[in-house]
């Protein structure tokens, strides 16, 4: 009967220290997932500043275009319609530019 308790005893002993293991292990992995999810998440949000600084100067690069074709047409435009000397008209056609632009004229 002893050896049976004694045997018992040892199983319960081995049970406690494979569990304590297991969670040992648990704990483990469970540290390992979160510095790989925080990698991971710092890897995201890098990528997604990088695609919102490539968006923003896409946005800026084609609003500069758009400027640049207007103040073209304005000053086609000006040419066509204004029938005055080229000194004249380029002083003309300079102002628009500035007032477009948003450049205070010369005084």
């Amino acid at each position: 009967m002893r050896d049976v308790i004694q045997k018992m005893l040892e199983a319960e002993a081995e049970a406690k220290r494979i569990v304590s293991e297991a969670e040992a292990d648990a704990d483990g992995i469970r540290a390992d997932a979160r510095r790989e999810a925080q990698g991971l998440l710092e890897a995201a949000r890098s990528e997604a500043r990088a695609e919102a600084d490539r968006l923003i100067r896409d946005a800026q690069d084609e609003a500069d275009r758009q400027r640049e074709a207007a103040l073209a047409r304005a000053e086609e435009a000006v040419r066509r319609s204004v029938h005055l000397a080229d000194a004249d008209r380029r002083r003309a056609v300079d102002t628009v530019v500035r007032l477009v632009a948003g450049v205070e004229p010369p005084a």
